[in-house]
């Protein structure tokens, strides 16, 4: 899971091949994010059976905390290609701001 962030927002992407969107669930809650996903084999194939096994099936979750004053409400969720996409807007507060610096006026 990768978390990085913009001016604007915090972004969080996660690898999750093989699922589906309606595989997985988010959940915010104060400052922390919260992904779960449930795999289930296409095949039942015997533990015993296996000569190698790479894949993980079953629940999976994992959690990190974000930066304070994010907008967790405007949340936005996309998959492309494996790949979840998570981009959380920035509260007005918390956004960097320029100031610009004026020069004096002489009187």
């Amino acid at each position: 899971m990768d978390v990085y962030q913009t001016p604007g927002e915090v972004v969080v992407e996660a690898a999750l091949p093989g699922l589906k969107p309606e595989d997985i669930s988010i959940d915010i809650t104060g400052d922390t994010l919260t992904i779960k996903r449930e795999s289930k084999t296409e095949q039942e194939v015997k533990r015993e059976e296996y000569l190698y096994q790479e894949r993980r099936y079953g629940a999976f979750s994992r959690s990190v905390v974000l930066p304070g004053g994010m907008k967790s409400d405007k949340a936005d969720a996309t998959m492309e290609d494996g790949v979840l996409t998570l981009t959380i807007p920035k509260a007005e507060e918390i956004k960097p701001k320029a100031i610009k610096v004026k020069a004096k006026e002489k009187k």
